[in-house]
């Protein structure tokens, strides 16, 4: 059973994730199986080489993980999760798609795939939540 209603009272709940907030990170797609969450890159997100600085995209990421993992049993904190970055972004948006693969009496356990808006594989994200 999800615990949003709709897209408006996911986002005003997550208003108040100020970092991902302040960060440009947007809750785009919200359902009982899915949560999809952009970023439009800027300078401000890039490291000294112009790369995208590698807390850019996992907080992109761990956004995504909290409002799928929230969707499912609110309230869910995240227990361990584990990052591997794959490829640098080339394109000026990130897109972080998160699906559960277990929702358990206890945890969930949430991949997130990120890519960017050329198709590129950016990174892939585990989160094992625990639901208090």
């Amino acid at each position: 059973m999800a615990n949003f209603d709709n897209i408006e009272s996911a986002r005003e709940f997550f208003y108040k994730d100020k970092f991902a907030v302040d960060t440009g990170i947007v809750l785009d797609e919200i359902s009982e199986t899915e949560a999809i969450c952009s970023l439009e890159v800027n300078d401000n997100h890039k490291n000294a080489y112009g790369g995208v600085m590698g807390g850019v995209i996992f907080t992109l990421a761990d956004f995504a993980f909290a409002v799928l993992s929230n969707q499912i049993h609110q309230p869910t904190v995240a227990q361990q999760v584990d990052i591997h970055y794959l490829s640098a972004p080339k394109g000026d948006k990130l897109i972080a798609r998160a699906t559960c693969r277990k929702s358990g009496r206890t945890s969930s356990i949430v991949n997130v795939d990120i890519s960017d808006n050329t198709g590129r594989d950016v990174a892939q994200y585990i989160g094992t939540g625990f639901k208090l």
